[in-house]
């Protein structure tokens, strides 16, 4: 079977069709678009009179970051209401921004497009009629854009000392910040880790002056509906706080008691505030009700010794205690009441002394010699004199000085050691020195 052949002619006029009929095709489907979408418009009561997108700089960076649709619509009815959205889909997720419109007669809307990332953005403009529905579409130009809204970031700032005790002053300060999340209502989760204590979104500043001491390892971490993350640390450490250190200056200790008499808390370390502090003040273990001062007057005290102590606790709770023996000496001029309930007081070679005599002496030690005496008899009668010292056990030996083996089978090692075996198996061998048996 032969194929048909075709000629030069043939074959160059089904070219030129082929040329013609391809770009007729596409103008045909572009006015069918477009008659499609005027129609639309047509049936709501609109005519789109322009629509203009313009690509704008807002950091003025040089590079193009938004783009602003100025759209320009006609109404025949008296009051019509729609919605325009705008879409721009990047990496495959997509945004939206909303322009409600109402119209009387001719009424433009603009709606400004943000970049939220680095490269091309296409774009898509929607009628929305009053019931909801997608009446019309126009497809937009793709555009590559460099975003200038803000990413979202996260910084803690702290404010504390070098180096942070319990119960200084301490605050953590969070600065966040994400313009493209509540952009195109995409706003994402916030989370804070590593805190003693629950954080909440909207606690801008932590107060970490009452945290207990220890380690901490601070993080917050960030992602919004777009995508974009951002996350924070900050280590830092608290100290437990020493003990308070004082010690207590005493004026007046051993004086009369018709002076004065003071006992003050010094601090022994600088600047630190013992306001706050609680002071428990005892004397001779007895709480002063009332007293919380930093001194304490003991002129009220009467002549003798006297333990006061001062127990500090500050805002942790740490404790502190420091005494002194204060002694109180008799005022010079007492009355025969005070002389007689007070203690005595020496006034050296002055002090009047009374002689009890060497007759009493003499007497005193021979009462003490005598009673000694006595209990020294007491002692030798009770103790049994004829108790002589256990040696140990008596020597096992028959009348011809010979081991007693009580008829039990022996045996002579190779050393000479004599060896007897009891019923049960156990062995004993000899001691010649002791001339006893042991057991094995």
């Amino acid at each position: 079977m032969n194929k048909p052949q075709l000629s030069l002619p043939m074959l160059l006029t089904a070219l030129l069709l082929c040329c013609i009929v391809a770009p007729l095709g596409v103008i045909d489907d572009a006015r069918a678009e477009g008659r499609s979408t005027e129609e639309s418009l047509a049936e709501e009561g609109l005519t789109l009179v322009a629509l203009r997108n313009d690509s704008m700089d807002m950091n003025q960076d040089g590079e193009p970051d938004a783009i602003r649709v100025v759209v320009i619509l006609n109404t025949t009815s008296d009051f019509t209401e729609i919605e325009l959205r705008l879409f721009g889909t990047h990496k495959d997720k997509e945004v939206r921004v909303d322009q409600y419109l109402a119209l009387n007669g001719q009424s433009n809307a603009s709606l400004m497009y943000d970049a939220w990332s680095l490269g091309e953005h296409t774009l898509r403009l929607d009628f929305i009629n009053q019931a909801g529905d997608t009446f019309a579409s126009i497809p937009l130009p793709t555009y590559r854009l460099k975003p200038a809204l803000q990413t979202p970031s996260i910084q803690l700032d702290l404010v504390a000392p070098d180096r942070i005790e319990t119960g200084d002053e301490c605050s953590i300060h969070r600065v966040f910040a994400d313009e493209t999340g509540p952009r195109y209502g995409a706003l994402g989760v916030r989370t804070f880790s590593g805190a003693p204590f629950t954080v909440l979104d909207n606690q801008t500043v932590l107060d970490c002056s009452h945290w207990p001491a220890g380690e901490y390892m601070l993080k917050e971490a960030y992602r919004n509906d777009l995508g974009q993350t951002t996350e924070y640390w900050l280590n830092l450490t608290i100290h437990n706080r020493p003990a308070p250190a004082f010690s207590l200056d005493v004026l007046g200790n051993q004086n009369t008691t018709e002076t004065s008499c003071s006992i003050t808390l010094v601090p022994s370390t600088a600047g630190v505030d013992f306001s706050t502090f609680v002071k428990l003040w005892t004397v001779q273990g007895t709480l002063l009700a009332g007293n919380t001062s930093t001194s304490y007057d003991c002129s009220v005290l009467p002549a003798g010794v006297h333990l006061v102590t001062l127990e500090v606790i500050n805002d942790e709770n740490i404790r502190t205690v420091q005494g002194v023996n204060l002694v109180r000496l008799p005022a010079l001029n007492l009355t025969a009441e005070e002389a007689a309930t007070l203690p005595s007081r020496s006034f050296g070679e002055e002090t009047e002394t009374e002689s009890t005599g060497w007759i009493s002496i003499g007497v005193l030690g021979l009462v003490v010699c005598l009673v000694v005496f006595l209990l020294l008899v007491r002692i030798k009668e009770e103790t049994n004199i004829g108790q002589l010292r256990d040696l140990g056990p008596a020597p096992m030996i028959l009348p011809d000085g010979s081991p007693d083996t009580a008829g039990l089978p022996t045996l002579t090692d190779d050393e000479g050691v004599l060896w007897r075996q009891h019923p049960d198996g156990s062995t004993d061998w000899w001691d010649d020195q002791l001339r006893i048996w042991h057991k094995w």
